[in-house]
């Protein structure tokens, strides 16, 4: 079974995030394949970067810090539910990801991407930037969804269209393989020198 941390980036106080990781969780209940697990960045609430020493030394100084790096540390892969700021990733999101580096590393990552015409999907593209520098494997698979707001009912439950629900399917199966692939590099990684 692999461990799967679903991390959602958005932290504004009147997000639609919610309602599109509740769906992708729905998704995850039919692959048994993994234990799953949201993490709400606006739950966690980092704060801006705050430890005084390099995050590859590991040499966390704060709690929220500690308790950070575990949540990630112990995860063999990652969804991203993102939306797109100005072309680009959420803050929040860039900021959770340089709170800690090795934690990250030989790890594959997906995305479920909202927005407008562009579904969010620029955003994608900035974050694997980041990603790759942190030594994850970012999947080509991805669910993008364009206007995702006409498919939040008016109970605040998004329904994704079946073109976008076969795209979660895919990207899982496949983030199950690369996580397989992977695992090897992260025992190695494990190992003490």
């Amino acid at each position: 079974m692999h461990q799967l941390k679903v991390i959602l980036a958005s932290t504004r106080s009147e997000r639609k995030g919610p309602a599109v990781a509740d769906w992708f969780m729905g998704i995850i209940d039919n692959h048994p394949e993994y234990e799953a697990e949201l993490l709400d960045l606006k739950e966690i609430d980092l704060p801006f970067l705050d430890e005084p020493k390099h995050p590859k030394l590991q040499n966390y100084q704060h709690e929220h810090t500690k308790q950070w790096s575990q949540m990630i540390d112990e995860a063999d892969a990652y969804v991203f539910v993102t939306c797109e700021y100005n072309y680009g990733l959420p803050a929040p999101l860039k900021n959770a990801l340089d709170f800690v580096y090795h934690e990250w590393t030989y790890k594959p990552a997906a995305f479920v991407s909202y927005g407008g015409v562009a579904g969010g999907a620029r955003s994608v593209q900035m974050i694997k930037q980041v990603i790759t520098t942190q030594k994850m494997v970012p999947l080509f698979e991805a669910v993008h969804l364009p206007f995702f707001a006409q498919h939040i009912d008016d109970d605040g439950i998004f329904k994704a269209p079946e073109v976008q629900e076969q795209a979660a399917e895919n990207m899982l199966e496949e983030l199950e393989r690369w996580s397989k692939a992977l695992k090897p590099m992260r025992q190695e990684e494990a190992k003490p020198q």
